[in-house]
């Protein structure tokens, strides 16, 4: 056989084995589910969703054969949720300063905390439990008020599971432990001020260090609306300054925690500025919060504002996220809303696929035992891109190792 009919051969043999992956790609078939999809189609019952190749491909369809079939029996289907602005996979355990790397004195505009991102950390498939298929990482900061970048992150454990990096530039406002307040406020103004007027652009290379240069991309990149601008501020004044600010450079924001958000929730509606709120806060933690309250994200939803539910902060705790949205529910949010505020409207604000029952949107997806905000309620499957994932943590482990029954002392097990 000649050099060419054995590449010949080769290249026809590589193509049937694409072809051939191609055409076994599973295809997967919920049916008899009672599918919450985060649309307008709201709840479906007795529905079937069909994904192959990590995306919905149908949802109800007729006369379609499938390769695997998963009867719901009745059992509630939705979207997984989505977390947000916690630093899982950063921190492993709080106490111990070397597994620690959400945070950093020098962290600033161009912190890219994702380059510290442990895909195996405990907590992610503790969250798994909690229904989490996807999660906004932030930082904790620094010495200065840009705390760094945002990443995005599946839940799968796996080593490829970022998904997207320098997402958003998170900044943090607001009470100082030192001095005043006001200069944090300022040093953000006339960073946007500066770059906006492009005082740098005039200056040769040679005059300015790269961290400057690298330090104006992020906030051109701001200005040009290519990523938003996230945040954490409580105070009502403070907020106001944020509406203005986005008024000015007509930039995209987000508010994180907005304890008195529900005081200006007009000026928020109306300049179109969603809330990432904690539905748990409900004590006056500081003078910056003391409108802290059970029923804001419910109030902030019927001003008009579009409002997340999230846990910002520590991630031993975002396994809680449903208990947050249901808290919500029993204090006078609509169901629906609270669904939407940990599924659609938070892939809304970050600008993120997923979030949604749909076709065409990614095949995560997860099976419920009961309602999801109820406590007893436990995720019975999941999948996150199509892929099938475990719900064995290590706490599961933990437990069913002291639970076993040996031969040895108690101390011993």
């Amino acid at each position: 056989m000649t050099l060419f009919n054995k590449s010949l051969l080769a290249l026809s043999l590589s193509a049937g084995m694409l072809l051939s992956c191609a055409v076994k790609a599973e295809s997967v078939a919920i049916i008899n589910a009672t599918v919450h999809t985060a649309t307008e189609q709201g709840v479906l019952n007795q529905a079937t969703v069909v994904f192959e190749n990590g995306i919905i491909s149908a949802i109800n369809p007729q006369n379609m054969p499938f390769d695997r079939v998963v009867d719901a029996n009745g059992a509630t289907l939705t979207p997984g949720f989505i977390a947000a602005m916690n630093d899982m996979g950063l921190v492993e355990v709080g106490a111990v300063a070397t597994s620690r790397d959400a945070s950093d004195k020098e962290a600033d505009i161009i912190f890219d905390p994702s380059l510290a991102f442990n895909p195996k950390a405990t907590t992610i498939p503790f969250a798994r439990k909690g229904g989490i298929t996807r999660n906004i990482v932030t930082s904790g900061g620094g010495e200065s008020v840009f705390a760094g970048e945002t990443f995005v992150v599946d839940l799968t454990g796996d080593f490829d599971s970022v998904l997207a990096t320098n997402t958003g530039l998170f900044v943090q406002l607001g009470a100082a432990d030192e001095g005043s307040r006001a200069i944090g406020m300022q040093q953000l103004i006339h960073k946007l001020d500066d770059v906006k007027k492009g005082l740098f652009q005039d200056k040769k290379a040679k005059d300015k260090d790269d961290e400057v240069s690298r330090e104006d991309t992020v906030i051109a990149s701001v200005l040009a609306g290519k990523k938003p601008l996230i945040v954490a501020v409580d105070r009502a004044s403070d907020i106001l300054h944020v509406v203005n600010l986005k008024q000015k450079f007509d930039i995209d924001v987000v508010i994180v925690n907005g304890a008195d958000a529900v005081l200006v929730a007009e000026q928020l509606a109306k300049a179109n500025i969603p809330v990432v709120i904690d539905a748990m806060r409900n004590l006056p933690e500081s003078f910056d919060a003391l409108h802290n309250s059970l029923d804001n994200a419910a109030k902030l939803v019927k001003s008009g504002v579009k409002v997340a539910i999230a846990l910002p902060g520590d991630s031993h705790g975002v396994y809680a996220l449903r208990y947050s949205a249901g808290n919500a529910v029993a204090n006078g949010m609509d169901y629906n809303d609270a669904l939407a505020a940990i599924t659609s409207n938070i892939a809304d604000i970050f600008h993120l696929e997923g979030g949604r029952i749909a076709v065409g949107q990614p095949a995560d997806l997860v099976l419920w035992s009961g309602d999801p905000f109820e406590y007893s309620s436990k995720v019975q499957m999941m999948w996150i891109a199509g892929d099938e994932q475990g719900l064995q943590s290590r706490q599961d482990a933990l437990r069913d190792r002291y639970l076993k029954k040996t031969a040895m002392p108690a101390a011993y097990r």
